[in-house]
């Protein structure tokens, strides 16, 4: 399988890089962490405006940057597509036209794959606009056109949602699916936003100190219980569902490997694929099911591990699900020791909370 392996040295004042990676080049990379983790530092070095004096990255088998070589490709050399926070799209150029000067960098004469850009993104109605006449996320539409008609090899995204209202994250959030779904090329997302990420990535490194703490599969990643006490917040796992049924009562069961839950009323057609994130503070867990409980959803499990967290009082219970699903639960340790909780032990997991993020 192809990847791209990239490492980063760099030292600054009060604050050092040390990364190692190894990113697969298909589908979308999420680099998360809180502010001052060195997600946008690490973006900026993939894109050659960090040069990092140890650095090393190869891309599908081609070197970018080996400095033990003395090799190292200027950005304009680089066949890469940048997005930022703010779309930077020329005001004095209409949309088409900012389209354009994409194609024209990469030497894209004849316009291939204009059509197919334009529709992805839905743009076309704003071809012949000025981009002051764009809303936020329409410029940030139109930026994502002009990168990609670059026809570039990677994708470099850094929060590109960071700067738009709810209103416009929602409106730009299924283009980002799309372009999920439909491009060949990988994608490196940068994001402090866990939801965002729980919805769009495929792998996840997770950023903290200028180091990366763990990398791997996103479902895999997110149900690891020994993450740093930095993540314990925002600990919770993402599970693929499908639409099962819409039931009489007015709710809608979605079917995952392992057990089913039961949501408020959805408008996808039974057979719908969706991803849903389950917060560790939304499970909690029971010794046996209990009949005078309102809540519906209610799952055998295992406890695999018990962890610690930063929060004196409060562990992290690791809970396997039948057909290999994984759950975390956040409690107080007073309940673990009430309940005797250990390894191997089987219970009951009550979930509270589904966040659909469809």
């Amino acid at each position: 399988m192809s990847s791209i392996a990239a490492a980063f040295r760099m030292e600054y004042p009060g604050f050092s890089l040390d990364v190692d990676l190894n990113l697969p080049a298909r589908g979308v990379t999420a680099l998360f962490g809180h502010s001052g983790s060195g997600k946008t530092t690490v973006l900026r070095c993939f894109a050659g405006l960090n040069r990092a004096p140890r650095g090393r990255l190869v891309v599908e088998g081609q070197v970018w940057q080996d400095e033990a070589q003395g090799i190292f490709l200027p950005t304009h050399a680089r066949p890469l597509g940048l997005v930022f926070q703010e779309a930077s799209l020329f005001p004095h150029l209409s949309v088409r036209k900012n389209l354009e000067y994409g194609m024209k960098r990469a030497g894209n004469k004849r316009g291939e794959g204009f059509d197919a850009c334009v529709d992805l993104l839905g743009i076309r109605p704003l071809l012949d606009r000025a981009p002051e006449r764009l809303s936020g996320g329409e410029r940030q539409r139109v930026a994502i056109a002009r990168a990609l008609l670059t026809r570039p090899r990677l994708l470099l995204m850094d929060e590109p949602l960071a700067a738009l209202d709810l209103k416009r994250k929602l409106e730009i959030l299924p283009y980002l699916e799309k372009l999920h779904d439909e491009l060949d090329i990988p994608v490196l997302y940068v994001s402090h936003a866990p939801d965002e990420v729980a919805r769009l990535a495929d792998h996840l490194v997770l950023m903290d100190g200028g180091r990366v703490v763990a990398s791997g599969p996103l479902m895999e990643t997110l149900a690891r219980a020994d993450l740093p006490p930095a993540f314990a917040d925002d600990a919770g796992v993402v599970l693929e569902a499908v639409v099962a049924a819409h039931e009489a009562d007015g709710l809608t069961r979605l079917d995952f490997p392992g057990g089913h839950l039961y949501v408020s009323r959805r408008e996808e057609p039974p057979g719908r694929r969706l991803r849903c994130r389950i917060h560790a503070r939304d499970v909690s867990i029971a010794l046996a099911a209990h009949a005078d409980s309102s809540i519906l959803n209610v799952l055998p499990a295992t406890v695999q591990a018990v962890v610690a967290t930063d929060t004196p009082g409060h562990v992290l219970v690791q809970l396997a699900l039948p057909q290999g699903a994984v759950l975390l639960a956040r409690i107080t340790e007073r309940s673990r020791l009430a309940l005797g909780l250990a390894p191997g032990q089987p219970v009951v997991a009550q979930v509270k909370a589904v966040a659909l993020l469809a």
